[in-house]
């Protein structure tokens, strides 16, 4: 049966390809994405499948029945652009200013699309349910997975797979790794409230861009010298603000940054310790310092069982040029929350281009081809479930 698949995806490379340019040409960021949910919602429709719109916010759920019982296996593919600009010299670059897929979700879109196609054309010979889930807003905490779950999306789901594109991994190897796979991802904003006054009479200040220097450094120590060197974690300083005339001291400083961490126990230690060091270095400097800490995506914590299966499956489905085991990274995802509910597992596609940008990059792009792999290594892993 999964050949049958293979071949019906294979058949709409085309397809597949038309619909990632298109949605690249017409991006639309976080919690704005109506159009694309509309054209997500028509593309099943005309399919004549069962699809809800509207799902926790800008989601679609479209459900494809098997005629035979089974097991309801879920897939997933977020949606949503980011606010940068399209710097690629390429016919299908974003044509929305200032707004680019910069990070995949169109390529996953398309996969998902097009799988759910060939899998509702095979109906009659499927077993079970299977929901695929087209999620908005995952750039942008809260991110839409956990509003979609809390509208019902996991309905009746017993496991669920979803993959990232991956474009510094070689195009066509599917990456798996079980437990964490990515970090939970916390935001902090620190406001320093000093004394402004004259450039020539510092005395009579409290120098805020110095206490906030002094701050940066001090945020520094905590990963090195108070976090379990057997744990992992990242404290990163992002933005540092305070804009005055040259002559004058500044009186505030606003730093921004982000914390990354895999375990509860650290995460929560790392929130403790950026609080401890700006109450510290506030009366070291006679000043006010008062910290906003924003509790962003969970851990990625993939299911051991679901994970070796998905790695076994890989290796079955001939074509794909490897299956590796991955080590975490410290990218943040809401992928988290659907794991958080049932089993399941979070792998990497990856898509390398001849001309490779990071992710967030205004020239990211990635190899196309790669759609294949995710398509095939999601549907032989849905279909397979069932036995």
């Amino acid at each position: 049966m999964r050949e049958q698949l293979f071949q019906k995806l294979e058949q709409s490379y085309d397809d597949m390809i038309e619909i990632r340019r298109y949605l690249h040409m017409n991006p639309e960021v976080s919690y704005k994405e109506t159009k694309t949910a509309a054209y997500i919602a028509d593309f099943y429709k005309q399919l004549g499948v069962d699809v809800r719109t509207g799902v926790g916010g800008n989601g679609v759920v479209a459900r494809v029945k098997g005629a035979k019982p089974g097991k309801t296996v879920a897939l997933r593919a977020d949606f949503d652009a980011l606010p940068i600009q399209d710097q690629k010299d390429t016919p299908y670059a974003s044509t929305v200013p200032g707004v680019m897929h910069a990070c995949g979700h169109d390529g996953h879109t398309a996969t998902l699309l097009q799988l759910a196609k060939a899998m509702n054309e095979m109906r009659d010979e499927l077993s079970g349910e299977y929901v695929f889930i087209h999620q908005h807003a995952e750039e942008l905490a809260p991110g839409g997975a956990i509003a979609m779950i809390e509208d019902g999306c996991l309905e009746g789901v017993d496991v669920i797979f979803g993959t990232h594109l991956w474009s510094l991994l070689e195009s066509g190897v599917i990456h798996y790794c079980a437990g964490p796979v990515m970090a939970a991802a916390d935001r902090f904003n620190i406001t320093v409230q000093g004394a402004g006054g004259h450039g020539a009479a510092p005395h009579q200040t409290k120098d805020a861009i110095v206490i906030g220097s002094q701050l940066v450094t001090n945020l520094q120590q905590i990963v090195s010298r108070r976090v379990d060197p057997i744990e992992s974690a990242v404290l990163s300083v992002g933005s540092f603000v305070s804009e005055n005339a040259f002559n004058v001291i500044a009186d505030q400083a606003v730093l921004g940054g982000t914390v990354r961490t895999f375990t509860n126990d650290v995460r929560d230690q790392m929130e403790k310790e950026i609080k401890r060091v700006a109450e510290g270095t506030a009366l070291a400097n006679d000043c006010e310092i008062t910290v906003e800490y924003f509790r962003g995506y969970p851990a990625v914590v993939n299911h051991e069982k679901e994970t070796d299966y998905l790695k076994a499956v890989a290796e079955s489905i001939p074509g794909l040029k490897g299956v590796e085991e991955m080590q975490p990274q410290m990218g943040g995802e809401d992928f988290a929350y659907y794991l958080e509910k049932i089993p399941g597992t979070f792998f990497f596609t990856g898509a390398q281009p001849a001309d490779a940008y990071p992710h967030h990059h205004p020239r990211f792009d990635f190899d196309e081809k790669a759609m294949m792999a995710a398509a095939k290594t999601l549907g032989a892993a849905a279909i397979d479930y069932q036995n």
